[in-house]
């Protein structure tokens, strides 16, 4: 039990009274109703935040550059190359590079695979196609986690109605961010948006904690029901990205290579990933 005037868990230099002593009594509270909430270790504290920040730096210029120089004629291959080029300059990591045996430095997921597409010389982007990339980077231990589409040349209108709509989703998602509100409210206006255009949300694969970890709890679902899942307390860090399907929410995992994810029955998928930290009065961006 610590002390009321011992200095605080979270290292702030703060007397424990004077800082996360009303947090606590409060996360109480929610655990005494039943509900699931985070314990200290999911809590990031300012100089976390900062690092991943700095890493998240790291991350977006991957993307952005990404973002300047896709279209037709690229393999999934090149993008793998100056992913893992630009992290290395700035001083980063790939994340995803040997993660549980992950051979590339980004994910790149082309039209029906949902996600975990594995960069390849062989696959060439061609004029229509869609592809989220999926970028994760470590800079002095943090991490950084978001992905974008692209579309590549003239897509069909439905493609492209798809992506947008998905990219709204993930800002419906934001905007359900609300400290002491649960994980649950978040994903259940996601799927509502979703199933209202005509989707279905892929059920297996969510968002996640991020931050010190690639993958920390809590695991994000974005076909829940409100109140429920984890208390989004102030300091929690994670993912929102759904990823959405123009068909059934049916998914496979390629036999082969035992990554990449696609649609059950070949529809086009599309996902945007942003990190964020829930804050006293909604959330903060830190990587997208």
């Amino acid at each position: 039990m610590i002390g009321r005037n011992s200095p605080c868990w979270c290292h702030s230099g703060l007397k424990y009274k004077n800082c996360h002593e009303v947090f606590d009594q409060r996360i109480e509270e929610f655990r005494r109703r039943g509900y699931k909430v985070p314990g200290h270790e999911l809590i990031k504290t300012p100089e976390q935040i900062k690092g991943c920040k700095e890493a998240a730096e790291i991350n977006m210029a991957c993307l952005d550059y990404v973002g300047e120089h896709i279209g037709a004629g690229i393999s999934t291959q090149d993008i793998d190359d100056w992913v893992s080029r630009i992290t290395k300059e700035m001083g980063g990591i790939p994340a995803t590079l040997g993660y549980e045996g992950f051979p590339k430095s980004v994910c790149t997921s082309i039209n029906s695979q949902v996600c975990h597409g594995i960069p390849s010389e062989e696959d060439i982007l061609e004029d229509g196609d869609i592809i989220n990339v999926d970028c994760t980077t470590i800079f002095n231990g943090y991490y950084a986690d978001s992905s974008r589409m692209f579309m590549i040349g003239d897509v069909s209108p439905e493609a492209r109605k798809l992506v947008e709509d998905v990219h709204e989703a993930v800002n419906v998602g934001l905007r359900a961010i609300k400290p002491w509100k649960t994980l649950g409210d978040m994903g259940a206006a996601v799927n509502e948006f979703c199933m209202s255009k005509g989707y279905s949300v892929v059920r297996e694969i969510g968002g996640h904690g991020v931050g010190i970890d690639f993958h920390e709890e809590p695991w994000v679902s974005y076909v829940t029901k409100p109140d429920t899942e984890m208390v989004m307390a102030p300091g929690l860090m994670f993912t929102v990205e759904p990823m959405v399907n123009m068909g059934k929410a049916d998914i496979f995992i390629d036999a082969e290579n035992d990554w990449t994810v696609y649609t059950d029955d070949d529809s086009l998928s599309a996902q945007w990933e942003v990190q964020i930290v829930v804050t006293e009065d909604g959330y903060e961006p830190i990587s997208w």
